[in-house]
This record gives C-alpha cells, structure tokens and sequence, in this order.
C-alpha cells in the first residue's frame, strides 16, 4: 500500500492533467467528464497530451487503472463467459481453469 505521501503526489499530477485540459478547452470545469490517462501514471504514464484523453466519468471509473484504456463491458463480457478468459466454443459452457 502506498504511503499518503505518494498518494498526495499522484493525485497532484492528475489534477495538473485537468487544469492543463481546462486551459487548452478540451473539457470544461464542472463538467461530467474526467481527463483519463491512457497509459496509467501506476503502470508509468504521463501528463503529456499525448497520453491523455477526455473521456464520460462513467467510463473512466469503470476502467479501474486498466492499460489500454478500454474497458470490459457488454458484448465482450458475455462473451468471455462468466468466468473470464477466452470465450468457450461451446454457447453456455464456460472454459475450465
């Protein structure tokens, strides 16, 4: 578990991520957006433009700190089957671990 120090820190940077989005206008203060970070800051991303994106707050907190930045919902989870992992070739039948 990080210590409070390092978690002041890292929230620091991701509200530096938001003020610097306000100010170029690519998301508004107040808004229901968040700037997300495609490469997570915890798996070594950046504030750099290029790694972040405004996105639904929605979605950004169903991600969880994924890498890749898309998360798992709908379509995809059924058909990875209840379980998790790849899909089953038989419908219904979910893969044994």
């Amino acid at each position: 578990m990080a210590s409070q120090a390092e978690e002041k820190r890292k929230n620091n940077i991701r509200k530096k991520a938001r003020r610097l989005a306000i100010k170029e206008g690519r998301v508004k203060l107040g808004s229901d957006k968040d700037v997300d970070h495609k490469r997570p800051l915890s798996k070594g991303g950046s504030n750099t433009k290029k790694n972040t994106r405004v996105i639904s707050r929605a979605t950004n907190r169903s991600e969880g700190g994924k890498a890749g930045g898309k998360a798992v919902t709908g379509k995809a989870k059924r058909a990875a089957g209840s379980l998790g992992g790849k899909a089953s070739s038989r419908k219904g039948v979910p893969n044994k671990k």
